[in-house]
């Protein structure tokens, strides 16, 4: 059974930072490229980051220079550590891995509140 698990949402104070972890567990041949998407209320799912085994990220402008991407390809996790976080952040956070035969996996996603 392969799965991808997201973990680390919650609600957070305008400004404060979270930090988004999803895990690869199950049968996947080799994970490629690893990343986020995320759909506010009322909104299209929108990218957020990828990144490749060997560490080239890549950001939506909305989240440059306050979201960093990061993977350990050893225990086939990516990260999101979320700082200066803001309300239009608010969304449901997808997490998801594209292996070596092209096929993708998504996670059931994780609830990111930003809010007073």
């Amino acid at each position: 059974q392969a799965q991808l698990v997201e973990s680390g949402g919650g609600l957070v104070q305008p400004g404060g930072s979270l930090r988004l972890s999803c895990a690869a567990s199950g049968s996947f041949f080799r994970l490629n490229v690893m990343g986020w998407y995320r759909q506010g209320p009322g909104k299209q799912r929108d990218l957020v980051a990828t990144i490749t085994p060997t560490g080239s990220a890549n950001y939506a402008d909305s989240v440059k220079g306050r979201f960093t991407i990061f993977r350990d390809n050893g225990k086939n996790t990516v990260y999101l550590q979320m700082n200066s976080l803001k309300p239009e952040d608010t969304a449901h956070y997808y997490c998801f891995a594209r292996n070596d035969l092209r096929v993708d996996f998504w996670g059931q996603g994780t609830q990111v509140t930003v809010s007073s």
